[in-house]
């Protein structure tokens, strides 16, 4: 059996992640439900354009809309993840280390563009304090997400078989 170092590191990265990636998901759904109940007393001063603008959110500035539709897929998504490879590194066997490390890149890589849009949101500005704290939070759980997908996936090459079987095509 392979040691346990990836084991129990994974297991921890994931565990952080999941409360990491619950706070993001409440924070950007506050977001979203503060933005849909005050939208339309707030654009309806607004010319033709900016009123038909299907991602206007009445706080932060115009990158807020996209930062919090893409935290909160990636919050959901990222929840999700945990979940499962919570399960899936309990097992730790090849098929679900393998399921585990991929779905844990798709997660990453889906909070790498939130995080993308978080550093957009920081260099305009003009930011309230619950954006500012789902700022940070996204880019805390970028690199958390970075280290669990690494122990996943150096768990996975501790587990893969070293030499195919003789005889499979």
């Amino acid at each position: 059996m392979a040691s346990g170092g990836s084991k129990s590191a994974a297991l921890m990265l994931l565990f952080l992640n999941l409360g990491l990636y619950i706070i993001v998901t409440i924070v950007a759904g506050w977001a979203v439900n503060h933005a849909i109940e005050r939208t339309h007393e707030t654009a309806s001063v607004l010319s033709i354009p900016a009123r038909i603008f299907p991602i206007f959110f009445p706080m932060g500035n115009m990158a807020t809309g996209f930062f919090v539709i893409f935290s909160l897929i990636a919050g959901v998504v990222g929840v999700a993840t945990s979940v499962t490879g919570l399960t899936n590194v309990l097992q730790w066997d090849a098929p679900n280390l393998n399921v585990a490390a991929a779905s844990s890149l798709l997660t990453w890589t889906l909070t790498l563009l939130a995080m993308g849009l978080a550093c957009k949101e920081i260099n305009i500005g003009w930011t309230d304090a619950n954006l500012r704290t789902l700022e940070v939070m996204t880019i805390i759980v970028s690199g958390t997400q970075l280290f669990c997908t690494g122990a996943i996936h150096a768990g996975a090459e501790e587990v893969a078989p070293r030499t195919m079987p003789a005889g499979t095509v």
